[in-house]
């Protein structure tokens, strides 16, 4: 998918400085990460992506359309996956919150209960179907939060720190299903690792974006930032 940001600044109610400020970036390779230090605007740049944002000035356009005009129709094709899954797990089973996404696509119940099934299946979680969602562990949250976003089979898949919170194995874990996913992905990380392989890197800095290329370049941009 295209995506074109155009003469973006942001400043959130209350606050006098932008948070992000003077981006125009064109984004369209399969794997894009996104990193920064704390504060630098990046996961406000992440949220502009589909909407859940909108830029004070400036435009963010997907395949054309704008998040300000046509933020329901882009949220249809791109999905979003918060740091907490505490924050996006809204029912009370397993089953039940993967098929929560799907409740406005015009689907019959058997269609519903047929992919939920097949997703759950494709991420190791058919097992716990019926076990209540708030009681998983930490690695098995995220990756419910993330089944219940793909159940929707968005075209891209924009994913805030979604390791933050995980210890080293569940990394992986994400890691290696983030890696398998034919979804066009940017992913906001603190973990160089996980977008060192990846087509492109930005790297924002005090509400900039400061450094956009490949990831050896990119992180080495950021660790002289940080030095």
């Amino acid at each position: 998918m295209l995506i074109e940001v155009s003469g973006v600044t942001h400043t959130y109610a209350g606050r006098r400085e932008p948070v992000v400020r003077d981006l125009d970036v064109r984004l369209e390779e399969h794997r894009i990460g996104v990193i920064g230090a704390n504060g630098s605007g990046k996961s406000t740049f992440a949220r502009m992506l589909n909407g859940l944002v909108v830029p004070s000035e400036g435009t963010v356009s997907v395949e054309g359309r704008d998040t300000r005009r046509h933020g329901r129709e882009v949220r249809r094709d791109v999905g979003f996956c918060f740091t907490d899954p505490d924050s996006q797990i809204v029912m009370p089973t397993v089953a039940e919150d993967v098929a929560f996404g799907l409740r406005r696509r015009g689907l019959s119940k058997a269609e519903v209960a047929a992919r939920v099934e097949d997703v759950l299946r494709a991420h190791g979680l058919a097992q716990h179907a019926d076990h209540a969602a708030h009681l998983l562990s930490g690695g098995q949250k995220q990756l419910l939060a993330l089944t219940s976003v793909l159940v929707t089979e968005p075209r891209l898949l924009v994913m805030d720190e979604p390791t933050t919170l995980l210890d080293l194995r569940n990394t992986r874990m994400v890691a290696d299903l983030v890696a398998r996913l034919p979804q066009q992905v940017v992913l906001v990380t603190h973990d160089l690792d996980l977008v060192a392989g990846f087509d492109r890197v930005l790297v924002f800095d005090e509400s900039r974006l400061v450094h956009d290329g490949a990831p050896a370049g990119a992180l080495r941009h950021y660790r002289e930032l940080m030095s």
